[in-house]
């Protein structure tokens, strides 16, 4: 979590699950890995030396270091992410990646049938 006191803004930084995924292919361990199942990046402790050259690599900002030096990044929590879990504000969600696409369109629907509506009338 990026945090602009000043400004009120929050912005989380969190792992995207690319696909072809910069940390990944940079681990000279291959310690990251894609866990096919829940389409998600892991990272093998047993692996990984701490050369935190996937955290340089990583464009959005997704790997973090731990307070003991260890990398860190989003797991999804085995398929019930936590952050969805405790987020009171209801401001965070896990759905398919179909569903958000799904949900985009009818929004633009809606979108565009509220400004034809306007350019009618």
């Amino acid at each position: 979590m990026i945090k602009f006191h000043n400004q009120g803004f929050f912005f989380p930084m969190v792992c995207q699950q690319c696909q072809d995924a910069a940390c990944m292919a940079i681990c000279p361990k291959d310690a990251i890995y894609r866990d096919e199942e829940l389409g998600r990046g892991m990272i093998n402790y047993d692996l990984c030396v701490g050369c935190k050259m996937c955290v340089a690599a990583c464009p959005f900002g997704g790997m973090g270091i731990n307070k003991d030096g260890t990398v860190i990044k989003c797991d999804l929590c085995d398929g019930d992410p936590q952050c969805v879990r405790f987020c009171d504000m209801k401001a965070v969600d896990y759905v398919e990646a179909s569903t958000v696409n799904l949900r985009k369109k009818r929004e633009a629907v809606e979108n565009l049938a509220t400004l034809m509506s306007k350019m009618v009338s």
